[in-house]
């Protein structure tokens, strides 16, 4: 690998547990702002929120692990994980509940 080579990856997260009404997506988007992924966050009708990421190996592990956690009022289950598409995006936004 060259030197200053970043392998960059995009990841679905179906995150389970008590993650709605509790400012999981507002976090999601800080958190990602904050590691320089882009991709977006949304509310799920069945209780869970989706997320999909993109970034460096490093920015997407670290920010795989922080979900793990998430905000201080949510209390997270569990995390599926699996690569994705990003397609055409930037920054890393909210979305509407699908």
């Amino acid at each position: 690998m060259c030197k200053g080579y970043k392998n960059v990856a995009t990841q679905r997260l179906l995150i389970e547990g008590r993650v709605q009404r509790v400012g999981y997506r507002d976090w999601a988007v800080r958190t990602a702002h904050q590691l320089g992924v882009v991709g977006w966050v949304r509310n799920l009708g069945d209780g869970r929120v989706e997320i999909l990421a993109d970034g460096d190996d490093m920015a997407l592990d670290t920010f795989i692990d922080r979900c793990r956690e998430g905000p201080m009022m949510a209390h997270v289950a569990h995390i599926d994980t699996m690569p994705a598409e990003v397609g055409n995006v930037k920054g890393f936004t909210k979305r509407f509940t699908a």
